[in-house]
């Protein structure tokens, strides 16, 4: 009998971006606490493996002003994350801080506290920036190169195993006569590019050891530096096929880095659209979307690939006829840019003549992320099908609705996967890295969840 390969669920706090429905009366609070809350519980009641937060370091610009419709003004990542550990029991708590405007140290020491805290449910998504208007809001603003941008993350990385690793298993002792003291704690030497640093962690080894390292880059050099060093990859991409060649060009760096196939973990982004028929969820899919961009979003969509003022265009007509901008400084802070304007906009302009779209309509079809729509039987069963042919290992859910958008597919998609035998009917570990059936990294034996032991992953 073939053991099923077993999904990996997250979700994903969605503040307001180009995924939220920010207007609707339904919509909750970006910022209080009880918002976060919800969204953490809803998905513990899903036996999910991890809330997943995002992080912006400066309000984004566009021609000049704040742009108000991205992640802003959001709490402290950590924060957040510490005070959920307060009000779950299983739930893993991700949260994203930039390798290059923290120092190694100091990072070490929050997700370490957080690990503590949880009782072992820590996640760092790490990401990287060489944006110098980002870097404008720190001490070296802009001074990173943008090749230097994963030579600096790499360092960060040694550096924090460095002092996660600097105490022993059974360093702490707490003598009722001597009193308490510490022994087998290593000092940590450093001197590289990026730090000079000495002295050993300020904490005892937490209880997953190493938090669970997430890591988004998609390019050349972010692929490696996922392979090298992350648990789990967050990623995009919109088909089986698509999925299947990514997860593994992923593991074979991987086995290239040294390490094994089963050490990482793909998990895509992916929105989702539920109906009681096939009709009805492409109907509310589209209301959807079409709520998600606005006439004014169009038009600031559009202004970022055209790099240029479009005040007063109309996004229900045809394209801009203008050529793009290839200088155009006309975004800054934006986590998404167009890189070769030109190229993009003729994609753009033969997707809208064949198909006919306004340019509203365009915008609309280029922006959305991978979609689940249907009845909750086909998204159960087509989430199933991408884990079961290795084009993923399951997927960070991402609701439209902040913090009520996720308990529909807890109701009504979660119970079908267990019915499947793909996913799980309690909670059987008590860290993320035994949710994600990943191995401790002090332990040889390692917790791999033993439904992937029969796909294996070599060179």
């Amino acid at each position: 009998m073939t053991t099923r390969r077993q999904v990996h669920l997250g979700a994903h706090f969605p503040g307001v971006n180009q995924t939220t429905v920010w207007r609707d009366p339904r919509a909750g609070s970006q910022t209080d606490f009880s918002s976060f809350e919800h969204l953490a519980r809803t998905a513990e009641r899903g036996l999910m493996d991890f809330f997943f937060l995002a992080e912006g370091l400066r309000l984004r610009e566009q021609r000049g002003r704040i742009y108000d419709l991205d992640v802003v003004g959001r709490p402290d990542t950590l924060t957040v994350l510490n005070s959920l550990a307060a009000v779950t029991n299983h739930l893993g708590l991700a949260g994203t801080i930039n390798a290059t405007f923290n120092e190694a140290a100091e990072v070490a020491r929050q997700f370490a506290s957080l690990d503590h805290l949880s009782g072992g449910r820590a996640a760092w998504n790490v990401v990287t920036s060489s944006d110098a208007f980002t870097g404008e809001n720190f001490r070296r603003g802009g001074y990173l190169a943008h090749a230097d941008r994963y030579v600096r993350a790499r360092e960060v990385l040694d550096v924090a195993r460095e002092f996660w690793d600097s105490w022993g298993p059974d360093a702490f002792v707490a003598d009722p006569v001597r009193g308490v003291f510490a022994r087998g704690v290593r000092e940590v030497e450093h001197q590289g590019p990026q730090f000079d640093v000495r002295g050993p962690g300020l904490l005892p080894r937490s209880p997953q050891g190493h938090p669970v390292l997430f890591q988004a880059g998609d390019s050349d050099a972010g692929r490696d530096f996922g392979a090298a060093y992350a648990d789990a990859i967050f990623t995009m991409h919109g088909t089986l096929e698509a999925g299947r060649r990514f997860t593994a060009d992923l593991r074979a760096r991987a086995v290239r880095s040294g390490r094994s196939g089963d050490d990482l973990r793909i998990l895509p982004g992916a929105s989702f659209v539920l109906g009681d028929t096939e009709e009805e969820a492409r109907a509310n899919a589209r209301e959807i979307r079409f709520q998600q961009v606005g006439p004014q979003q169009a038009v600031a969509f559009l202004e970022q690939a055209w790099g240029r003022d479009l005040t007063g265009f109309d996004p229900e007509g045809p394209l801009p006829a203008d050529d793009p901008d290839p200088t155009s400084t006309i975004v800054q802070g934006r986590a998404r840019s167009v890189q070769d304007r030109a190229q993009t906009v003729r994609e753009w302009r033969d997707l809208a003549a064949t198909n006919g779209w306004s340019a509203r309509e365009l915008v609309v079809e280029v922006s959305g992320r991978q979609q689940f729509v249907g009845t909750p039987e086909q998204v159960a069963a087509e989430i199933d099908a991408y884990v079961q042919a290795d084009a993923c290992d399951g997927f960070i859910l991402v609701p439209h609705l902040t913090p009520t958008g996720l308990d529909e597919f807890v109701d009504r998609v979660v119970p079908l996967l267990q019915e499947r035998g793909s996913y799980r009917t309690q909670y059987t570990g008590t860290t993320l890295r035994e949710h994600l059936g990943l191995r401790h990294p002090h332990r040889t034996s390692g917790t791999l969840d033993p439904a992937r032991q029969p796909a294996r992953h070599s060179a």
